[in-house]
């Protein structure tokens, strides 16, 4: 095991939530960490040195049981060691190596002051035990399933029987239906809930007369909920009460039309996508993996249904995709050994931003330590010939365009691809611009992080320079909003219906060349457009209130193409305007007429008015 503070610090720096930290703060954090190349033949001796410490998988899979839960499977981006951490145990914890890797450990002291000298820490990593996604966007999403109307998912049958039943009777009847709970009525009203706790507490263990009316042996006037409240509201109940069993009542009649149960909620909350996430990062195959990848279309048709769902969708999505591509390479390199040199994974356009939709295609890229030569090349080729296969085999179609990393012009050294901007912005052309603006969105999903980190510092100050932000100010502004000019849309020609309009091109992706220009010109390095505007509110480029009115538009025109792939079955971006509604229709035209101002404001302040 070595220390190597720089690395780490680069490796903290790029790992939530310690991403959040000050570099001072991850300095001095640094110089507690250990680096260890975690092996069959040295792990346990590693968990003995370094017992009260956590563990951050840089590279490698294991299997890991550190608390009283079931065996997890780990890899590059996850942390183990933490229930010993926070609750001051010490759990013995066993590893199993699937694949040998570099760990983390920054012991427990230096962990610990973290968490009291910065609360958002703590707060990760207390989400993190209790196996929620380390994501607002994301945690946000998984209320999805809760917000359902409890009408949707009781069942037509309920256990039901009148008070004069005997407490036997009732019991056969239980048994006999299969439930665990029998709702008790008089005059079609519920006054009571008979369950298996109230039979084992109030009849065997009382030894109650079998033949008594069951109302001696209910619990009477139970708690209730009528069918048109929501999962949500139905948990906050159980929860509050304390209460396994919740009879659901119609709100007009009173009479009972169901109930639902903790198991019921359990079984709905399996359909959370979180669970699916969770199941892919489980993946063994690509069998597996495509099996589980086209559940998400199903999932979201199904459980995305108010606004703040579309919001989140496309976060969830890129965040899916990014484990697919990851365990993608896993399964090459299982197969056929580790790579040449290092490499990290990139990815361009809307899985970069994090904003992607049903009808999203795959770009990526390769950026490598150096040159290959000829037999390193080909093992890279196969490499990204399989992944980008096996994401179309997964529901991310293959780009029309062939921005992937298995056409051998987008595998490259990060010398050439430094190169390659510096062609950029030496000839902005404005077919120059078409081809590489879709590059300016990256991030990096897999491999090694410091390679993009190094591409993105040297590219910094190459995409600030005026001449070159003025001529992608010019192409953004040559982009026309499909308004006449008298305020009429202009739709989509050669479309059915005929009232198109694609709110794709002629809507989010003009708002994201335009932030992006403003970003860019600041030095902001993050990919996101919303990510971007929370940045920029204090440029002297972009008023706050402007950003705001990009980021609320933006939301719009995301919810409206969302809502139509989802409502329509559909992957295209074709927004019907009689579909909207008339509130809509305003909010649309207005939208329109604001993205116009902004290209006229981004002129102005970057092309000197030149459109």
């Amino acid at each position: 095991m070595t220390q190597i503070p720089q690395q780490s610090m680069d490796f903290l720096k790029a790992s939530a939530p310690f991403d959040q930290l000050q570099d001072e703060v991850l300095s001095s954090s640094a110089k507690h960490i250990t680096v260890a190349y975690v092996s069959p033949e040295n792990a346990d001796q590693i968990l003995l040195e370094k017992a009260n410490s956590l563990f951050l998988i840089s590279s490698g899979q294991f299997s890991i049981k550190d608390s009283g839960q079931a065996q997890r499977h780990l890899s590059e981006g996850d942390f183990f060691g933490i229930d010993n951490l926070l609750n001051n145990l010490a759990h013995p914890i066993e590893i199993s190596v699937d694949s040998a890797g570099l760990i983390y450990c920054l012991d427990g002291a230096t962990f610990h002051q973290l968490c009291e000298d910065y609360p958002q820490i703590a707060h990760f990593f207390d989400t993190y035990q209790n196996e929620q996604l380390h994501n607002d966007g994301v945690i946000d999403s998984k209320s999805m399933w809760l917000h359902k109307p409890i009408s949707e998912v009781i069942k037509d049958f309920v256990g039901c029987t009148d008070v004069s039943t005997s407490i036997l009777d009732g019991i056969k009847q239980m048994a006999h239906d299969r439930i665990s709970s029998l709702l008790v009525t008089e005059d079609n009203q519920l006054v009571g809930i008979l369950t298996d706790r109230d039979i084992r507490n109030r009849v065997v263990a009382a030894q109650a007369d079998v033949s008594a009316p069951i109302r001696t042996v209910m619990t009477q006037d139970p708690i209730r909920i009528t069918q048109n409240r929501t999962l949500f509201d139905a948990l906050c109940s159980m929860t509050e009460h304390g209460i396994h069993h919740l009879p659901v009542i119609d709100r007009h009649s009173q009479k009972p039309v169901g109930m639902l149960t903790a198991s019921d909620m359990i079984r709905h909350q399996r359909g959370n996508v979180l669970f699916l996430i969770d199941e892919l990062a489980k993946a063994k195959s690509l069998y597996e993996l495509t099996r589980l990848s086209w559940q998400l279309p199903h999932y979201f048709a199904k459980h995305a249904k108010r606004l703040g769902d579309f919001d989140v969708a496309g976060k969830v999505l890129s965040q899916a995709t990014d484990i697919m591509t990851r365990k993608l390479l896993t399964f090459y390199q299982q197969k056929h050994g580790n790579p040449p040199f290092d490499y990290c994974w990139l990815v361009y356009g809307s899985q970069a931003r994090e904003d992607q939709t049903m009808g999203s295609d795959q770009d990526n890229a390769l950026l490598m330590e150096r040159e290959p030569d000829q037999h390193e090349s080909l093992y890279f080729a196969n490499m990204a010939d399989y992944v980008c296969q096996g994401l179309g085999k997964c529901g991310i179609k293959l780009c029309d365009g062939n921005i992937m990393a298995s056409n051998p012009r987008l595998r490259m050294s990060v010398d050439q691809a430094i190169e390659e901007t510096r062609k950029w912005v030496a000839e902005p052309t404005n077919e120059a611009i078409l081809h590489f603006n879709i590059f300016l969105d990256a991030r990096c999903v897999a491999g090694n992080q410091t390679l993009f980190d190094t591409l993105q510092t040297a590219r910094e100050p190459l995409l600030k320079q005026p001449i070159f932000l003025a001529a992608l100010a010019r192409h953004a502004a040559q982009d026309n909003v499909p308004l006449s000019m008298f305020q009429k849309f202009v739709y989509q020609k050669g479309h059915s219906p005929e009232d198109c309009i694609d709110v794709k091109v002629n809507a989010v992706a003009i708002i994201n060349n335009l932030v992006r220009i403003y970003a860019l010109a600041k030095g902001l390095k993050m990919p996101s457009t919303l990510g971007r505007l929370n940045n920029l509110t204090d440029s002297a480029d972009l008023t706050e209130k402007d950003a705001d009115n990009l980021r609320d538009i933006w939301l719009f025109f995301n919810r409206l193409r969302w809502r139509h792939q989802l409502h329509n079955n559909v992957t295209d971006n074709y927004v019907s305007v009689s579909d909207l509604s008339s509130i809509e229709k305003h909010q649309l035209k207005a939208a329109f007429k604001s993205i116009r101002i902004a290209q006229q404001g981004i002129s102005m302040k970057f092309a000197g008015g030149l459109g």
